[in-house]
């Protein structure tokens, strides 16, 4: 027993000595300062921008089996001014949300004051170029809705209350300072119809705009499922981002939604609702066909399969 104890003795010395090899501190000695990033030098890929919050917790292709195949909506009273001003500051830190993600993607940054940036330079996760950014010149900067509004809004955001439209147009999670060429030949096409050419960026992208859609509840169509599926396929351990740290009602919208134009429906009824959220704070979804409360809120059956606000 008296020689297996010298082993054990010996093992704890050499287990001793091992640990005390570490920084005191428990930092990893890489000769880097951990403190001292600014938004002056950035990542060639800015999907990894602040704001993302949450470390991914599940594959994205698992996510993407999760959510809601449906059709598109119809576009009835869609306007870009449903989701608030062009740019708001919905975390009140003082600068709109496009100073806020131009701040975090751009490097070489020029500044006229705390919320203005003069001039900068971008590397481009859809085209894989650097590309400059000049305020009120030739400027080739765009910031991309990953998820397009119009998307969104044909994919259940016409149901949203205006304060969850206005997060979702400011969301850091759905949105990206990219070139803008690219970004106008997208317009609102989905992975259906427009990926970006750089294409070890595909993944990423499609995994945000999943991460997008399960955020806010959104569903896709069967087309766009199978655009994301496919890509996916190629690189089936992407992970799906955090969800971020903005809520998904905005406290400041910046603002009044815009007067109605009629979405449909008939809504001189008592039984008409103007989005889903009203009626299922009401109790009355879902509304199938043939009963009054659906021929009373035909514009909330989005897909057309007889039900509203399934």
């Amino acid at each position: 027993m008296r020689i297996h104890g010298g082993y054990a003795a010996l093992a704890l010395v050499v287990v001793g000595l091992a640990s005390g090899c570490a920084s005191s501190s428990g930092q990893v000695e890489s000769g880097l300062p951990t403190e001292e990033l600014s938004t002056e030098a950035r990542s060639p890929h800015p999907e990894a921008s602040a704001g993302l919050g949450d470390s991914a917790t599940s594959r994205a292709i698992d996510s993407l089996a999760q959510l809601p195949v449906k059709g598109r909506a119809p576009k009835t009273d869609y306007s870009r001014e449903q989701f608030g001003q062009a740019w708001a500051d919905v975390d009140r830190n003082g600068c709109d949300t496009r100073t806020d993600i131009l701040a975090d993607a751009l490097g070489s940054i020029s500044r006229s004051g705390p919320c203005v940036i003069t001039r900068g330079v971008l590397q481009d996760p859809f085209t894989a170029k650097a590309v400059s950014y000049i305020r009120g010149g030739v400027s080739e900067v765009d910031i991309d809705h990953l998820v397009s509004l119009s998307n969104s809004w044909q994919t259940g955001a016409f149901s949203f209350p205006f304060a969850k439209r206005v997060a979702f147009a400011n969301d850091p999670l759905n949105l990206l300072a990219v070139d803008s060429a690219a970004n106008r030949q997208k317009g609102d096409g989905d992975a259906a119809t427009w990926l970006p050419s750089n294409k070890s960026f595909r993944c990423t992208y499609v995994a945000r705009q999943i991460a997008v859609k399960k955020k806010y509840k959104l569903w896709v169509t069967a087309p766009e499922a199978a655009a994301m599926r496919g890509i996916l396929e190629a690189c089936p351990g992407q992970q799906l981002p955090g969800p971020g740290a903005q809520p998904t009602l905005a406290s400041n919208t910046g603002g009044q939604p815009p007067p109605s134009q009629g979405v449909g429906g008939a809504p001189d009824s008592p039984l008409f609702f103007r989005s889903c959220a009203d009626a299922r704070a009401a109790g009355a979804a879902p509304m199938r066909r043939g009963t009054a409360a659906y021929d009373a809120n035909t514009h909330l059956d989005g897909d057309s399969d007889g039900i509203a606000c399934e």
